[in-house]
């Protein structure tokens, strides 16, 4: 990330404590809506919180190429710290570009290269957790009609 505008957003982002229900759904579904912007595919969002005592949502999605991979990662990173001054706690895979996780403590977003997200299945994986419907959500500091 050589733009100086990014890295001063991400370097001014203050890590994520504890969050509200309604902040945490509305900062997955600025990641997920960041990944459909760099053409993730099938962009999930599944509340795995009910289940998993260490984060309440996991955001899954996929793309063709290790490249690709890796700028889904970094816009999510990139828009989660311009509009909600958070930066993920910690980030693995961005290197290998097969399976990023980045981790916000209360979420955690997966992007997957699409042959890795078929091996691992996390969607099968938790099959039995509620699924957030987040395209229809209203974007955020948008007015409801």
């Amino acid at each position: 990330m050589a733009d100086t505008s990014v890295q001063r957003a991400l370097s001014s982002a203050v890590p994520v404590s504890t969050a509200t229900t309604a902040t945490i759904i509305r900062r997955v579904v600025i990641a997920a809506r960041a990944a459909d912007d760099k053409l993730g595919v099938d962009t999930v969002i599944l509340e795995v919180g009910p289940v998993l005592s260490i984060t309440d949502a996991f955001v899954i999605t996929s793309a063709t190429n290790p490249r690709q991979v890796r700028s889904i990662a970094e816009e999510i990173e990139l828009r989660l710290a311009q509009q909600e001054g958070i930066k993920p706690n910690r980030v693995e895979g961005l290197k290998e570009g097969t399976w990023v996780l980045v981790d916000y403590g209360d979420f955690v977003v997966h992007v997957f290269l699409d042959e890795s997200r078929r091996f691992y299945d996390l969607e099968r994986l938790w099959s039995d957790v509620a699924v957030i419907p987040w395209e229809l959500a209203v974007a955020p500091g948008a007015r409801s009609a």
